[in-house]
């Protein structure tokens, strides 16, 4: 007899990473792969960042520091919170995941936007509640209205991813706290702010200011796209120690290993690099969108390091497979909720050109 397995692994829809590296075609030989499926930074982390992990990699023979007090003390400050308010995680999918089996249960509920981040739809799964999608509004941007009388009393957690991946859109925080007034204090707004350095319409720390009057409202942040650490897999939420504690609960020990808290750790301190990092995304973020709709292409006003991508008509499968033959790998549409787009990462220069040039040879 084979094993039996929980009956919700049926409705989890499986996590499709952007496609590896593998080898470049003979015929690329010198240019290589352009890594534009995955929302990575195309630059390494600042030097004293790899100099923290190589000291921190001497003693990997040690447990990591289980609470993270130096990295969480570094955020604290940063951010002008509390160490109390601050949670650590491998990754903010960790947060996502915990969060919900912190909340969730038979007879909840989870609300979210949709499209958005694919690791959403896991949650109600793995907690038992039950999942409410809101489709997104005009434009691919969260309908904050329609997510709001969504809301009951079996409701305990609503996320608002922000900018938004993949549709790359973003709602100024004044609209969060707008939403905010409207949900009851039973309800915890989990704010996902992957991209926030990277919109343009805010101050980056603006939501985190309306935690003064929403102590339901958790800001959720990550190390993996404008640090460039996404292979550390570190992230953090600030909210209310209750919300810590809940999520530090349920998870294992040592989650955020010893490099990764050293390497969030220095990372924090170097904001001018960080900066940097977003002026130059802001550079290749007109380029490439000059360039698609120079070729006719629809793509919604980025906030983030990657563009929304609309063909039309054409095959959404065959484009994407015509530009891995020629070395540059992006994301289709379809597993993120978007049939007929694909969300294309901004790269180095080169690589931007690269797949420009290619996809108007294509059109």
């Amino acid at each position: 007899m084979a094993p039996e397995f929980a009956k919700r692994l049926d409705a989890i829809p499986g996590y499709v990473a952007g496609s590896p590296a593998g080898k470049a075609p003979e015929s690329l030989a010198g240019e290589g792969i352009a890594q534009l499926a995955s929302n990575e930074s195309p630059f390494g982390p600042h030097d004293a960042v790899t100099e923290a992990i190589a000291r921190a990699a001497r003693a990997v023979n040690r447990y990591p520091d289980p609470s993270g007090s130096l990295l969480r003390r570094r955020i604290a400050e940063r951010h002008e919170v509390s160490p109390a308010d601050v949670a650590l995680a491998n990754g903010s999918c960790e947060i996502l995941l915990a969060a919900a089996m912190a909340l969730g249960e038979p007879g909840a509920e989870i609300a979210f936007g949709w499209p958005s981040f694919s690791m959403y739809p896991y949650l109600a799964p793995l907690s038992g509640a039950r999942e409410i999608r809101v489709p997104l509004g005009e434009g691919w941007v969260h309908d904050l209205d329609a997510i709001a009388t969504e809301v009951t009393a079996a409701t305990r957690l609503v996320l608002i991813c922000n900018p938004n991946n993949p549709t790359s859109t973003h709602l100024p925080a004044e609209r969060i706290g707008e939403f905010c007034e409207r949900v009851p204090g039973h309800v915890t707004v989990l704010v996902d702010e992957a991209y926030i350095e990277f919109q343009t319409a805010d101050d980056p720390d603006a939501t985190l200011d309306l935690r003064k009057s929403f102590p339901n409202l958790v800001c959720l942040r990550t190390f993996s796209k404008v640090y460039g650490l996404a292979g550390m897999r570190v992230g953090y939420a600030i909210g209310p120690p209750d919300f810590r504690a809940a999520v530090d609960a349920v998870r294992q020990p040592f989650s955020v290993n010893a490099l990764a808290q050293a390497a969030g750790a220095e990372a924090i301190r170097h904001q001018d690099d960080v900066m940097r990092r977003v002026e130059h995304t802001i550079i290749e973020r007109v380029m490439v969108e000059e360039g698609l709709r120079s070729l006719g292409l629809e793509t919604p006003a980025s906030q983030t390091n990657f563009s929304w991508v609309s063909l039309g008509d054409r095959d959404e499968a065959e484009i994407v497979a015509a530009l891995a033959e020629q070395g540059i790998l992006v994301r289709p549409g379809a597993p993120l909720g978007g049939p007929g787009q694909i969300r294309v990462t901004y790269g180095t220069p080169s690589d931007n050109q690269r797949f420009l040039a290619a996809l108007e040879r294509l059109l």
